[in-house]
């Protein structure tokens, strides 16, 4: 059986900030599953920010998305059809086949989910991507002990939140920083030590020294920026700094200057490191073992932004660039 779906393409490629122009909504046919071969139906997809790198026509650690091709990413999907004996009709799977509403797939493209007691949409949050790059990137290049201080960029996001607990967890004191007082009053609930609203602060060196005045011992970037010269000018000696993103930069048309006060990198001997979460798939078994169990005793807890319809699909990308988000973005498609 065949059956109709609609999927987000690329129209152009943004320069700047991407707009809804960049995106285009069509209608296709799904063919019917051949031999080996499965049938999906989409319920929730993923945006993330580093789609947006992806849009550009460079070489990266992932292929660019191509103009007038359905994007990619996250989804968590129900199996409508199978020709496969190790899938069945009513199967939850995850792929990235994200961004369409039904798709046709070979196994390997897909995993099962476990029959775990949370929504399923959580294995593109908490239990996904998002939950790994938080924990794998704190534990290997942040590598936290008890006491330490670390200071969070972009603590209302997906990632962000996470390592404010995560870093709890593990005895540290976390300073977040985040972009609406929403976000804020969710990470004082959550016992993060302060909190900075860096929209409204006035001077962000100022506010966040407040907040830490002994200095910091770990950052996790994922804003770059200003950000990163405030973490580099409180950076206590031995410090590490795990970068995971730059969103201030993702849209920038030209190169911005580096940061000003990068020097301090020698002569506080900072270990500053890049990473792409691939790149600790080793740790994924490990992580969902530890997570499930703080799930399950209340120890993590997170947020969703949840938007409608596959159409709805690129208004939920822009949002993420304006702080549009509380916690995961996440559509939920009818």
């Amino acid at each position: 059986m065949s059956i109709a779906s609609r999927e987000i393409r690329l129209k152009s490629r943004p320069v700047g900030l991407p707009v809804a122009d960049n995106f285009q909504v069509a209608s296709t046919t799904v063919p019917a599953p051949r031999a080996g071969e499965v049938l999906v139906r989409n319920l929730w997809m993923s945006v993330d920010p580093y789609m947006r790198g992806r849009m550009y026509d460079r070489q990266s650690y992932v292929p660019p998305f191509q103009i007038g091709e359905p994007l990619q990413g996250g989804a968590i999907g129900r199996v409508e059809a199978s020709n496969h004996p190790d899938f069945k009709s009513g199967d939850l799977v995850e792929s990235m086949n994200g961004w369409r509403e039904a798709f046709v797939s070979v196994p390997g493209a897909l995993q099962k989910l476990p029959n775990e007691n949370v929504p399923p949409q959580a294995y593109l949050g908490v239990l996904g991507m998002p939950g790994l790059t938080a924990y794998s990137g704190l534990a290997r290049i942040g590598e936290p002990k008890s006491g330490e201080t670390v200071f969070v960029s972009g603590a209302g996001g997906a990632v962000g939140s996470i390592v404010c607990q995560i870093a709890k967890l593990r005895g540290c004191r976390v300073v977040a920083s985040a972009g609406s007082d929403e976000k804020l009053d969710w990470l004082k609930s959550l016992g993060i030590d302060a909190a900075v609203n860096y929209k409204t602060c006035g001077n962000l060196l100022d506010a966040v020294q407040a907040a830490a005045p002994k200095g910091i011992d770990i950052y996790f970037d994922n804003v770059g920026g200003d950000h990163l010269e405030v973490a580099l000018e409180l950076a206590r000696p031995f410090a590490r700094f795990v970068e995971c993103g730059m969103i201030s930069a993702y849209n920038d048309t030209q190169p911005k200057p580096g940061p000003r006060n990068i020097i301090y990198v020698v002569g506080k001997s900072i270990k500053m490191q890049g990473f792409i979460v691939m790149n600790y798939w080793d740790m994924r078994d490990q992580f969902r073992t530890e997570m499930a169990q703080w799930i399950k005793d209340g120890s993590i807890k997170w947020q969703e932004t949840v938007e409608h319809g596959i159409e709805n699909a690129p208004k939920a990308f822009l949002s993420l660039f304006s702080g549009g988000n509380v916690g995961k973005m996440l559509v939920k498609l009818d």
